[in-house]
Order: structure tokens, then sequence, then C-alpha cells
């Protein structure tokens, strides 16, 4: 006997026998989604964009030699933001702030079954994505439209300072290397005043280039003073002119501005000059940098460059309630269908076998 055959256009003839119990199924079906799909609540979306920055173009070195910050679009500046902010302490420090065990309704805080609940329940609704443009996008979901929004805003602001919190040591030291040249130029300035006012002092030089022109003309005057008292013959005017001559230009002499003593002084009081002069140029810069490094370090700059704050939603992202009461639907019909053809086969397979045969029979044949 050939083995019966189904096709899809046999269907029909069953399905229109059991056509009641399908229906049934259907109209139940379409009766309990709906009422559960009115019943569920609206939840709305808020997303926030946002780049990272490089964080060594924050450094203060980098911004005391002219740095920019720059968009950091690297993998690695990417993937530790998103780290940061899937990371349980973000996730602790925003439950805490916003009282999510209230909204959440999962118990009283201490519990470790409301914690891990209130955990899944955040993660659940918070989405951090990298997209195509190599920004990053947070979303968060909650029934509370205004709740979303200003979740996922504070979240940005939390993984901003966490990420910054990862250079702050390194950024201090270098505000310390900062501060210690500052405070060693400060000091090797002062010495250096001290000791080019001790050689003024001791070398009687107060001006290099006015002196020098001074003693060159007094000099020239005094000599010539000399040779024309000489030559007219009067020696208390030529004694006078030589006094004054030596009182300039002998080692012992007793003027102020003395040619020897500013001869012995010249090179040192170059040396001094150059040597303060080179000082108080870095010492201007040091302080220059170290204050601009110092309100760098206080400013704390900003590690993301926001390009979207999150909004309020305008509209509800789901449920899609009709979505819902037409899949429930149509897979409620493909069940009923498998199943009245199951029956259906399994009542002609009964139907189409062979009857047993019974004890009397089998023994009256044996006889």
């Amino acid at each position: 006997m050939s083995e019966s055959s189904y096709s899809l256009l046999g269907l029909w003839p069953v399905i229109n026998r059991w056509k009641k119990l399908v229906l049934a199924a259907v109209v139940l079906a379409a009766v309990l989604s709906t009422a559960v799909a009115l019943l569920l609540p609206n939840i709305y979306r808020s997303t926030a964009v946002f780049f990272p920055t490089n964080p060594e173009s924050t450094d203060p070195d980098r911004l005391v030699d002219g740095g920019k910050l720059e968009l950091g679009g690297r993998s690695e500046d990417l993937d530790r933001v998103i780290t940061i902010g899937q990371s349980q302490p973000v996730a602790e420090q925003l439950i805490r702030e916003f009282d999510l065990y209230k909204h959440y309704k999962v118990g009283a805080p201490g519990d470790d079954a409301a914690k891990n609940a209130v955990l899944y329940e955040f993660s659940s609704n918070l989405n951090i994505v990298h997209n195509e443009r190599d920004a990053i996008e947070l979303t968060f979901e909650d029934r509370d439209k205004q709740l979303a929004a200003r979740l996922a805003n504070r979240l940005v602001q939390v993984i901003d300072s966490m990420n910054q919190q990862l250079t702050l040591e390194n950024r201090r030291n270098v505000l310390g290397l900062y501060k210690q040249r500052f405070d060693f130029l400060r000091n090797e300035f002062e010495q250096s005043r001290q000791r080019l006012v001790q050689a003024r002092r001791r070398y009687g030089i107060y001006g290099l280039e006015q002196q020098g022109r001074y003693m060159a003309r007094e000099i020239i005057t005094l000599e010539s003073k000399l040779r024309q008292a000489e030559g007219s013959g009067n020696t208390a005017q030529a004694a006078g002119a030589r006094r004054a001559l030596q009182a300039l230009t002998s080692p012992g002499g007793s003027n102020t501005i003395n040619l020897e003593r500013y001869v012995q002084g010249t090179d040192s009081m170059g040396l001094f000059v150059a040597r303060l002069n080179d000082l108080q140029e870095r010492l201007v810069k040091a302080r220059g940098e170290y204050e601009t490094a110092d309100l760098t370090l206080q400013g704390k700059i900003s590690s993301l460059y926001i390009v979207q704050k999150a909004y309020p939603a305008t509209r509800k992202s789901k449920p899609v309630r009709w979505l819902i009461v037409v899949g429930s639907v149509i897979i409620t019909l493909a069940v009923a269908v498998v199943l009245v053809t199951l029956l259906e086969l399994y009542e002609r397979s009964r139907r189409s076998a062979p009857p047993r045969p019974t004890e009397a029979t089998t023994g009256t044949a044996g006889s």
C-alpha cells in the first residue's frame, strides 16, 4: 500500500474541520496580547553623542608648548571610554545619585538580591556603542523620559571625570616638575643678583658702558689739561691735573670710579650681567609655564567633545503594540495549525492500522 502524501493544499480541509478550535485560539491570543500590550508601560530613549579627546593632548606640557586638544579617534581611546561607561563603579554611583532602587522597585539597598536586580535593570537600559563615524553613542531607556535624559547626561559627566582621573596623577607630576624648575631658577636668580651687587660695590662698576665712556672722556680731558699746564709752566695746575689723573687711573686711586678697578672687574661684571640676564629670561618663561600648567590642572579640561546632549524623547521607542498583537496572532495560528495537523495525522494512522487478532481466534487456529 502506498503511503499517503500530504501537501499544503491538503491542510485546508483539516483546518476547516478544526476551524472552531483554531478560531478560538486565535481570538484568545488576540485578546490576551492586546491586554498585555496595553498594560506594558511606554519606554523612552535619550541619546548623547560625543567624541573622546586624546588624553596626551590635555597634559600641561603639551598645552604649555602650544599644543591643542585632539579628538581621540584611536581605538584605545574609544574602548577606554566605553569600558568606563559600562563599569560597575559608574553604575553604582548613578544608582545612588538617582535612587534607582526605589525607581525600579527592586527592594532596599544593602540586599544582595536587590543589588543584582538594580544592576541588571540599569545595564539592560544602558547601551554604549561606537558608531561608524568614530563617535560614541550613549543611550539610556526608561519609563520616565525626563529621568532618561538626566541619567544619560550625568553618565557622560561621570565618564569624563573618571577619564580625567586616569591622567590626573601624571599631570600633577608634570606640574611638580614645573614648580621645581621655577623655584630653582628663582633661587639662582636671587643668588646671582646678590653676587652682582657685591661685585659692583667691590669694583665700583654700576654701568659698564656708561662708566667706560665717562672714564675715557675724563682721562682725555685730564691729560689735555695736564699737557697744557706743563706747556704753560703752570705748576700748580699741572700738579692738580696729575693728581686727578692718578686718582682716576692708578690702582690705589681714591676715586669711586677707577680705571684699574674697572679693568679688573670688567670680565667678572660681564659674566655676572650675562648670567643674570639669562636667568631672568628663563625665570620669566618658567613662571609663565608653571602658571599655565597650574591653571590647566585646576581648570579640569574636559576629555570629551560633546556633539549632542541627551534630550527628553518626544515619542516612545517601545513597545510597538500593534506588532505584539500581530505577532502573537500569527504565532498562535501557526501553532494551532501544527497541532490540528498532528491530531489529524494521528487519527488517520489509527484508522488505517489493521485490527489485532483476539486470544480466542488464536486458540482456535492452534487446535
